[in-house]
């Protein structure tokens, strides 16, 4: 069990972490902050640069916390919150399959991360090396306290009424 922990952390944390890796530094084919402001703005995250290195930093920090299983509801909880924000604001609108841009890969990353959260990092985990265990609730607080961060991102987005310029995600 403890492998399999290992590995889906692993999946998810570093693949959240290098998609927040586009946004910051540009890697991986992405447009750094710069590239990703407009998108950011397109979407009523405003300000955009600022906006873009949060989400960047968001991802980017929450998935190496994740995969290396320091702090695992905390961390789960921020992949959670940011997964749900990529959900309703960019994937929402084009249904459930990925292949329409749906919502399907914001799903199931938030859900393994949240299965994550309550299972456990497992052995092989820096909360497991340092000694750190979490009372049963822990979890479940962190996780609303992420819906509810998300959620909040959410309600406090401007989308412009008419865009001229077809601007693409990082």
């Amino acid at each position: 069990m403890d492998t399999g922990l290992l590995i889906l952390r692993l999946a998810i944390g570093l693949t959240l972490a290098a998609h927040g890796s586009q946004k910051l530094f540009g890697w991986f084919g992405g447009g750094g902050i710069s590239g990703t402001a407009p998108f950011m703005q397109h979407l009523g995250f405003r300000p955009g640069r600022l906006q873009a290195a949060l989400a960047g930093l968001t991802e980017f920090g929450g998935g190496l916390f994740l995969a290396a299983g320091l702090w695992t509801p905390a961390a789960a909880a921020v992949v959670v919150s940011v997964m749900l924000v990529a959900g309703v604001s960019v994937h929402g609108k084009n249904g459930f399959f990925l292949t329409k841009g749906g919502v399907e890969y914001t799903v199931l990353l938030a859900v393994a991360a949240a299965a994550v959260a309550f299972t456990g990092p497992g052995a092989f985990s820096a909360d497991r090396a340092f000694g750190i265990s979490w009372p049963a609730s822990f979890p479940v607080v962190c996780l609303l306290i992420g819906i509810a961060g998300g959620a909040a991102q959410l309600l406090l987005r401007r989308p412009a009424a008419v865009e001229n310029a077809a601007v693409q995600p990082a």
